[in-house]
């Protein structure tokens, strides 16, 4: 079987800590190169990880022939800019999220990735984790009735500024860092998109980064209501509310970190039916697996699209243009 040959540009913490250990762990991939503007910290970060090539360019690293898919973990602020320079050299990407500030900008990703025949994905590791499978088909398998509303939480305390969530220059702030999450889970599971939103915001003083967001997010038969910070103890949840039932996530987003991945489905009158429960599946692990076989196949079908990275972030910009307006914005 041909292994798909891996490069990282950047060595962000979620490279080190969970995405390139995925890929040493997965079918079908290899971890090939390290790229940094940093030689130094290319080669060290390449002996730990026993990558055999480390480059101290961006540049140097996509021009290479032993390269087929890039890994993109770099500031937010510069994932368009890296996306589309990485695509043109041929090589297939999955970026990580958010994958763009503005869902207009992802249209260019759309026309560069068509040119390029290449894979260009957002990497919501959610997507491939089978705790949303499992809601999913219980979603759509009708065990809570009609779905009347969603809620969601996810939050952690960082007020480092040298950490590129708290800089607005990078792209930080909460919304585009974890309020993503509920947006897209829901999106996903429902097989819906939303039409209308509001939301109250409050931004730290010094950062000028966002650090609460409340948000209402209208469908047609139903509402996503949730909450992110950057600024609050640590929380992770997700319930889905039916008329005969509900369905609580837990663990959600980030499994193994926050707790095992656990799925609860209940009765009307609140009583446990089934519960299931996914070990300890790495969701990391499984998109690496996915993408590199998409590459293999030529098929998209199985991975995150830019169709849907456009969806997610129309609901996110809906969002800050709704900010403590007291107003319906539309998606």
């Amino acid at each position: 079987m041909k292994m798909i040959r891996w490069g990282i540009l950047s060595t962000a913490k979620i490279a080190r800590e969970h995405v390139i250990p995925a890929i040493l762990e997965a079918d079908g991939a290899q971890l090939t190169a390290i790229g940094s503007r940093s030689i130094r910290k290319a080669t060290e970060m390449a002996e730990h990880f026993g990558a055999p090539k480390s480059y101290g360019s961006y540049e140097e690293l996509l021009s290479s022939k032993e390269i087929d898919a890039v890994y993109i973990p770099s500031p937010t602020s510069s994932h368009v800019e890296w996306s589309s320079k990485a695509a043109q050299m041929g090589k297939h990407v999955l970026c990580e999220k958010p994958l763009a500030l503005k869902a207009q900008d992802i249209d260019i990703l759309i026309e560069i990735e068509k040119k390029n025949n290449v894979f260009i994905s957002e990497a919501f590791m959610v997507a491939y984790h089978p705790q949303w499978h499992c809601v999913k088909k219980l979603i759509q398998g009708g065990s809570i009735g009609s779905l009347r509303h969603v809620q969601g939480a996810f939050t952690y305390f960082n007020k480092d500024p040298n950490n590129m969530r708290n800089q607005i220059d990078l792209g930080g702030g909460g919304l585009p860092d974890i309020g993503v999450y509920p947006i897209v889970t829901t999106r996903l599971t429902t097989l819906k998109e939303p039409h209308s939103v509001a939301a109250t915001i409050k931004y730290d003083k010094d950062f000028k980064t966002d650090i609460f967001a409340s948000a209402q997010v209208h469908f047609d038969n139903f509402d996503l209501s949730f909450y992110c910070s950057t600024q609050m103890a640590l929380r992770q949840h997700m319930t889905f509310h039916g008329e005969t039932g509900k369905i609580e996530v837990h663990a959600p987003f980030n499994a193994r970190v926050y707790g095992h991945a656990r799925v609860t489905l209940h009765s009307q009158d609140n009583l446990i039916i089934q519960e299931f429960k996914f070990g300890d599946t790495n969701q990391y692990k499984l998109q690496i697996e996915e993408f590199s076989l998409a590459i293999k196949s030529g098929l998209r079908k199985s991975i995150f699209d830019l169709t849907s990275s456009k969806n997610n972030q129309k609901v996110i910009d809906a969002i800050y243009a709704a900010d403590n307006s007291g107003q319906i914005v539309k998606v």
